[in-house]
């Protein structure tokens, strides 16, 4: 699964770059077939707008968020892409210049105004970014683009018009939600975001969305929080992306890469400041993993503990024979993988970009094995009787079970990330499969299928091609799990036509077919597959 390719001709530079957005959808050429169960949209977001004016935004997760949609109806592919018009790049089209503080980049208040009223701008509080460039998905009958603050943004996926901005804090107790829910058959939508807690202790909320309601209301109204997870720390939350949910069960990993609140309230008020200067970590914290029940919710206050990891997706969880089996793309190490994503290091020629990447935290496919009854045996002894894996958990004096994991997939500086699965028939279930989009050196190029069982990996890769986080869809017909195809929007820079969405059986990554469009577009980060 490791990348074959190197690319010493930078054209991975091409994918950050600012793009126009479209009047209107431009249509595809198509080679091979597509298959007839693919009608509908293949959706995705990522930054569109990587400078305002003169100033330039910084960081990967700063550049304005660009929506992209490729449609198939009977064979035929159009390709279309609309900025989202957020409060955030609405400001900074009016105003020419960054308006509201991104991850990485911050917003200095306007020049031209006197003093005063610049000193007192400083004092009016938080303007948290409503960019929602990281994903977009269904609640209820709506769907929403999404970053991970409290703000969610409702559009319209067959004109990618927005409607309107949602404030989350209106409904429930929560600081920002990830952008990475679970949703149930039904369209209950459950997701987590950490919040301040009894006596202004921190926790970390699991919040359930009920799906479309009979009498046309909207679900988020009814939004509520089904149970509460405590916090390591009184005053500094750990930065959470994803979490974990099995039948009955979630699962939410607390790594020690911490969000310092104290200075994030006073940063932000007094000089300039942005998300990233707020991050903190130290290898002393390690990891701690949570349990709760699902019906009712309900916190299990087991103390799962293991070596300090980065943690960003999740691949599924399952229960089987009284254990829980957590399949993740950890990073090893205490430090903050964002650190290596300032666009800087991304645009950096082929060597530096290498370089960077030899001193970054380093990837891993790993499995961790949570027994759901610890305390029935002795201490020392290990606690995982799965015949099928290497990962333990062994009961330490202090009442803390410690977890070793057993590693799926591993390559120095080639990352198995943004994974998917069969979701519909295997979130939560023991599955088989997982894809990804594997990253060499942080410059994504492939990608990448693993069987979590035998370990046995397939790729798809072409010379100076950039793919995006791979979409599974199932064949209607189909009975195995990895009977489907899978869908991707591919920059290959130097071509004649630079853009296309790519088709891959998921069976063995061989080409279905592609829609290529002649125009270039940047890097997208997850998306959906609307039928």
């Amino acid at each position: 699964m490791v990348s074959r390719f190197e690319h010493p001709a930078g054209g991975y530079k091409k994918i950050f770059e600012t793009v126009e957005e479209l009047n209107e959808p431009l249509p595809a050429t198509v080679t091979g077939r597509i298959p007839s169960f693919i009608k509908g949209s293949l959706l995705r977001l990522g930054p569109g707008l990587f400078e305002v004016g003169a100033e330039p935004f910084y960081h990967l997760f700063d550049g304005q968020a660009l929506m992209h949609k490729f449609d198939f109806s009977n064979g035929q592919v159009t390709y279309f892409r609309k900025f989202v018009k957020t409060d955030a790049y609405v400001r900074a089209m009016t105003e020419k210049r960054v308006v509201i503080t991104e991850f990485g980049t911050c917003a200095y208040p306007d020049p031209c105004k006197n003093i005063f009223s610049r000193f007192f701008s400083y004092f009016k509080g938080v303007e948290v970014t409503d960019n929602c460039l990281v994903n977009v998905y269904p609640i209820g009958e709506d769907f929403y683009a999404v970053t991970e603050t409290n703000y969610i943004t409702k559009v319209n996926v067959e004109t990618l018009e927005t409607l309107k901005k949602v404030d989350l804090c209106d409904y429930v107790n929560i600081n920002g939600v990830t952008a990475h829910p679970h949703i149930e058959k039904d369209g209950t939508v459950y997701n987590i975001g950490n919040c301040m807690g009894k006596g202004a202790s921190l926790a970390y909320n699991i919040v359930r969305i009920p799906p479309k309601q009979k009498d046309k209301s909207d679900p988020i109204e009814k939004s509520k929080v089904v149970v509460q997870f405590p916090s390591a720390e009184r005053f500094k939350p750990s930065y959470v992306h994803s979490f974990g949910m099995t039948e009955n069960y979630f699962v939410f990993v607390e790594t020690p890469i911490k969000i310092d609140l104290l200075k994030f309230l006073s940063a932000w008020s007094i000089r300039g400041s942005n998300y990233m200067d707020c991050f903190e970590s130290d290898e002393e914290k390690g990891t701690w993993i949570h349990i709760a029940r699902k019906h009712p919710g309900e916190y299990i206050d087991y103390k799962f503990r293991t070596a300090a990891m980065g943690l960003f997706h999740h691949i599924n969880c399952y229960e089987d024979s009284g254990f829980i089996v957590v399949d993740l793309c950890a990073w090893k190490g205490f430090e903050f993988v964002y650190n290596y994503l300032w666009l800087a290091n991304l645009r950096a020629n082929w060597e530096e970009v290498k370089r960077n990447a030899m001193i970054a935290p380093q990837p891993e496919v790993r499995r961790y094995v949570l027994p759901l009854d610890p305390y029935r045996e002795e201490q020392g002894k290990n606690l995982i009787s799965l015949p099928y894996t290497t990962a333990t958990a062994t009961m330490r004096a202090d009442g803390t079970i410690w977890l070793e994991p057993e590693v799926l997939f591993s390559g120095p500086r080639q990352a198995f990330e943004f994974p998917q699965i069969n979701y519909k028939m295997n979130n939560g279930k023991n599955y088989t499969y997982a894809y990804a989009l594997g990253l060499n050196h942080f410059i994504p190029d492939r990608i990448c299928k693993l069987n979590v069982k035998t370990k046995e990996t397939w790729v798809w890769q072409e010379p100076d091609s950039y793919p995006s986080e791979p979409l599974f869809v199932q064949n209607p017909d189909g009975v195995d799990e990895d009977d489907g195809i899978l869908m991707t929007i591919v920059v290959s820079p130097g071509a004649q036509r630079p853009t296309f969405c790519l088709i891959l059986n998921a069976k063995d990554l061989s080409e279905v077919a592609r829609a290529e469009v002649d125009i270039i577009s940047p890097v997208t980060f997850h998306g959906m597959y609307k039928p």
